[in-house]
């Protein structure tokens, strides 16, 4: 079902992370997501695209705060739905990416991984099924 405000249509949605080492961040990213730099303005913002999607990397001084509370609540940072995450999570696992949650089946009909990034941020790639 499409959602439209009169004269508008949402196109995208863009998250932003923060993030203490721009390069780490643009490394983890690229290397063991397998995902590619879009863009990067001077050394405090970036963009990584990730399909048709695109997530911004901000350079910060301190941690993202939420960090802790996602941990500590069971939340998450970003949710990223594939096709077939039996498949990606062995990508990455070869590429050395370590995984809180190995491949498993929810209570809301969907197969899914969980992981963190080099920041702390948690991700959620999920299937539906």
């Amino acid at each position: 079902m499409k959602s439209r405000s009169p004269g508008m249509t949402i196109t995208a949605i863009t998250p932003q992370l923060r993030t203490t080492d721009m390069d780490s961040s643009i490394r983890f990213y690229t290397e063991k997501l397998g995902f590619a730099l879009d863009f990067r303005y001077q050394d405090f913002y970036a963009g990584i695209r990730a399909g048709g999607q695109t997530i911004h990397l901000k350079l910060v001084d301190e941690p993202d705060p939420s960090i802790a509370y996602v941990d500590d609540e069971d939340h998450l940072h970003l949710y990223l739905a594939t096709d077939d995450v039996t498949a990606y999570a062995a990508e990455l696992k070869a590429r050395g990416v370590v995984l809180l949650r190995d491949v498993h089946t929810t209570d809301w009909n969907t197969k899914e991984i969980v992981l963190r990034d080099d920041q702390g941020h948690t991700l959620h790639v999920g299937e539906a099924l």
